[in-house]
């Protein structure tokens, strides 16, 4: 993919503040970054096991710049900031939503780009609308611990709708394709990526 020069600047800039204080005062010759690995097209395991998205772009591009080994490590979505608390890396990568419960427990730098909510259902649904009322009595995937999982939870489900939240987006949309759920929520790009490959 193709990163702008502004987007590569800022985040560079951000991550070498971070670094400045989260790596300690000698320079790194490594940066290791958390992703989750399982969200394409942001971050994605290949079939030959390279870990490879928008997400990891950005990292290897600031890992350049910065002129150090850049060290990919995925893991699961849900353990992702506690990962971090632990030091199993020193920054993360991964298409994070930027909250108020999240800057509880982590800096955050600039986002570098913004993907609106959207929802899917399969061509034969009923859906005629993502307004919650429409959604009542249907029930709505999401990858937990994200912020769809948070809208499904507190818009769709309060007007009636019952969430059912995945380990992972995958999961959630293999559910959608064998007829278990009404439909998913997700980020806009990532429904239009799968959606693109299904």
């Amino acid at each position: 993919m193709r990163i702008s020069r502004w987007i590569l600047s800022a985040a560079a800039a951000a991550m070498l503040a971070l670094g400045a204080g989260a790596l300690s005062a000698q320079a790194a010759e490594k940066i290791k970054i958390g992703t989750e690995g399982a969200y394409p097209p942001f971050n994605t395991i290949t079939p030959d096991g390279k870990v490879e998205g928008f997400d990891i772009d950005i990292a290897n591009a600031l890992c350049a710049q910065m002129k150090v080994e850049c060290e990919i490590v995925t893991q699961d979505w849900d353990g992702i900031i506690p990962a971090l608390q632990a030091k199993k890396f020193d920054a993360i990568i991964a298409s994070m939503s930027i909250t108020e419960e999240r800057k509880k427990q982590v800096a955050f730098t600039h986002k570098y780009y913004t993907t609106p909510l959207a929802l899917v259902a399969p061509k034969d649904s009923e859906l005629t609308s993502t307004e919650p009322a429409a959604l009542a009595g249907k029930t709505v995937g999401a990858q937990a611990s994200t912020t769809q999982a948070d809208f499904a939870q507190d818009v769709y489900g309060k007007a009636g709708a019952e969430a059912k939240l995945y380990p992972t987006q995958e999961e959630a949309i293999t559910d959608l394709q064998n007829g278990r759920l009404d439909a998913v929520i997700s980020d806009k790009f990532v429904l239009v990526d799968w959606l693109k490959k299904a």
